[in-house]
């Protein structure tokens, strides 16, 4: 996929001097001639999915350890010393417990995730509210797809009685939006055959004759649904009509969507509904650290980059960087977007 080949050509750019200044400092600076190191952690997703890439993009972008000539020559990276790393996690339910309890700094999570987390409510019935969830940004938009085996004969969610379904890893943001699916279509998931894995091993088992269908939440394209569907392995299945009708009522957090006609190859248009990826951070992180990180990710100057990889960075957008928010914005991030005009109407942090 086009991004992903420039994510790591832009990644290849800057960590070699990123690593190379941490050895410096390692071998011969001292707290007099080198910023402090101040590491930043991103729980993202599997390598598979959409959020890995991008937070290995936006640590690139940020991160500005010593003598990085593209944070020296101009206020482009985040606070001096930074250091910002994404690891791969479970998914979005399992960043926000992470985040919540302060073992991560921040992470990536859906905004309907979001909003049971603050709300206490589905996924986070038994812990309870996430009550220190601080959003950093509005990324971009993710499509929820449903992924057929090309030869069944599903056509509508409501087919899916019965067959063989992949929801998603317990613990990740496709499983709490799948299920908010099948209810809205009437579908109970003791009627399918129901497994939790995660969407590698949905496409393997799909290639394999083991798996009817599997959901999966991603900016698009996602490379492992290209794949599967240019080698004529599978096929998307529009989530539309009355059902959709149900399910934007019972969960606000989703609108309608639409993947345009050949993002996956000899695919037409095709009817979903789409959630919006947020950044989160703990909000016990300091405020002005926070301001740089975002200030640093949506200066212009970095736009070209993320326009460059196209996909779901190339929507990385400050225009769109406050919308329909489910938990208040970090201090730090609030500063930023006030400074910007982009601070939305009631978003302080409660007391």
């Amino acid at each position: 996929m086009k991004w992903r080949r420039a994510t790591l050509s832009i990644l290849a750019g800057l960590t070699v001097p990123v690593l190379a200044a941490l050895i410096f400092v390692a071998s011969f600076g001292t707290a007099q001639t080198m910023p402090a190191r101040i590491p930043f952690q991103i729980v993202t997703g599997s390598t598979a999915g959409t959020y890995f890439p991008i937070g290995q993009l936006i640590a690139g972008l940020v991160s500005h350890p010593p003598g990085v000539d593209r944070c020296e020559s101009a206020p482009v990276c985040g606070p001096s010393g930074l250091i910002v790393t994404a690891r791969t996690s479970d998914g979005a339910v399992a960043n926000v417990l992470s985040v919540n309890a302060g073992t991560s700094d921040s992470g990536f999570a859906q905004n309907d995730v979001v909003a049971d987390a603050v709300a206490g409510r589905g996924a986070f019935k038994t812990a309870g509210k996430q009550t220190q969830i601080r959003v950093m940004a509005d990324l971009f938009p993710e499509e929820v797809h449903l992924i057929v085996a090309r030869g069944s004969r599903i056509a509508k969610v409501a087919d899916l009685r019965g067959k063989r379904v992949s929801l998603g890893v317990a613990s990740s943001g496709t499983s709490v939006t799948a299920h908010a699916i099948l209810a809205a279509y009437g579908v109970v998931e003791k009627r399918l055959k129901a497994q939790h894995d995660s969407a590698d091993v949905d496409a393997q088992l799909m290639q394999k004759g083991q798996l009817d269908a599997f959901f999966f939440v991603g900016g698009s394209p996602v490379g492992l649904i290209q794949d599967l569907i240019g080698r004529g392995i599978a096929r998307l299945v529009p989530i539309d009509g009355a059902g959709r009708n149900v399910l934007l009522k019972a969960a606000p957090a989703l609108h309608v969507a639409t993947i345009p006609a050949g993002t996956y190859p000899g695919t037409p248009a095709t009817e979903t509904v789409s959630v919006q990826a947020l950044w989160i951070v703990n909000q016990h992180v300091s405020e002005p650290l926070v301001y740089g990180i975002v200030k640093a990710l949506f200066d212009p100057a970095n736009r070209a980059a993320l326009l460059s990889q196209g996909g779901p960075a190339a929507l990385i957008r400050l225009d769109s960087a406050t919308s329909d928010l489910p938990a208040p914005l970090h201090p730090g991030a609030e500063r930023f977007f006030r400074q910007s005009g982009r601070l939305p109407r009631s978003r302080s942090a409660p007391n």
